[in-house]
């Protein structure tokens, strides 16, 4: 595996990223992995590099880049956690499209990246992000995933489940059946949205497991439930992006 801790330029400053993909095979698919709230650290590392592991080039980026370079969630002490809510309020569908724009033109310029064969990831905070990012550039991406994504469903204009209409990649969707950060409602009223768009999609729920619960580091961690989940990104991924198939020679 090669691994990168590098810069990636946006328009609002210098986005610090872990880049990882196999030492040889490529070019390689790509696929963006957009952090929770809790930030970039060594959990959301060993997770692209599983992603990595099976033929990704993947790209981690630190979205609080504008406000720092090292937050992340260490304790849920009241201070931290109100540091991570106050920074969590700085990102947006703006902030995404600056973000997504500067790393389509990274892995765009990167010679062990197959950029033609695009998805994307989002936890939590993210997932979001992944559906603006994928309405924002409809011809680049082939699949997005939100895992336990959180405010899918708000009264913005720009809410997932209205700008899911202008997805035309397939999405998946887990939803932990305990989460408070996205109630049955909101998850109808995405669901409602993607139905009458005719997109394909999948919304699936996760019984018994709370907001989470794929880290292996959180106590809500349920190691069935992220299994789960890991077989579906790989199926996802594996389907839209095609991982380890090298793309047809021009004749």
């Amino acid at each position: 595996m090669i691994e990168h801790h590098l810069d990636i330029a946006t328009a609002e400053g210098a986005m610090n990223s872990f880049v990882v993909h196999p030492d040889e095979g490529g070019p390689f698919p790509v696929v963006l992995f957009y952090m929770d709230a809790p930030g970039k650290r060594e959990e959301l590392h060993d997770m692209a590099r599983r992603l990595a592991a099976v033929g990704y080039f993947v790209v981690l980026p630190n979205l609080y880049y504008r406000r720092t370079r090292d937050f992340h969630l260490t304790e849920r002490t009241e201070a931290q956690l109100a540091r991570m809510f106050g920074l969590m309020a700085t990102l947006d569908a703006r902030s995404t499209e600056i973000d997504t724009q500067a790393m389509l033109h990274y892995v765009d310029a990167q010679p062990q990246a197959d950029a033609t064969r695009l998805g994307a990831v989002g936890y939590c905070m993210s997932g979001p992000f992944v559906v603006w990012a994928a309405a924002a550039h409809p011809q680049r991406f082939a699949c997005i995933a939100s895992i336990h994504g959180a405010n899918m469903a708000t009264a913005a204009d720009d809410s997932p489940h209205r700008v899911a209409m202008r997805l035309q990649c397939e999405s998946y969707f887990a939803c932990a059946e305990i989460d408070k950060w996205a109630p049955p409602d909101d998850i109808r009223q995405l669901q409602e949205t993607l139905q009458a768009s005719g997109v394909a999609h999948r919304i699936e729920w996760y019984p018994g497991v709370e907001h989470g619960f794929v880290f292996p580091q959180r106590a809500c961690y349920d190691k069935a439930g992220a299994e789960r989940h890991w077989e579906r990104l790989f199926s996802l991924f594996a389907r839209r992006l095609g991982a380890g198939k090298r793309p047809p020679a021009n004749d």
